[in-house]
């Protein structure tokens, strides 16, 4: 994996981490994820 590919990829988890810890409980409820699963969403975007 080059580098590059590898910061974007850190860039996007980071998002998606950020993003989704600024919703509420009851929004990610509607969603149907809790905050116990807000890293685990986030680490696919790493792979």
């Amino acid at each position: 994996m080059n580098p590059i590919r590898i910061a974007k990829n850190w860039m996007s988890y980071r998002r998606t981490m950020n993003e989704l810890g600024n919703l509420s409980s009851q929004a990610l409820n509607d969603i149907g994820l809790t905050r116990y699963d807000i890293r685990n969403v986030a680490s696919r975007s790493f792979r």
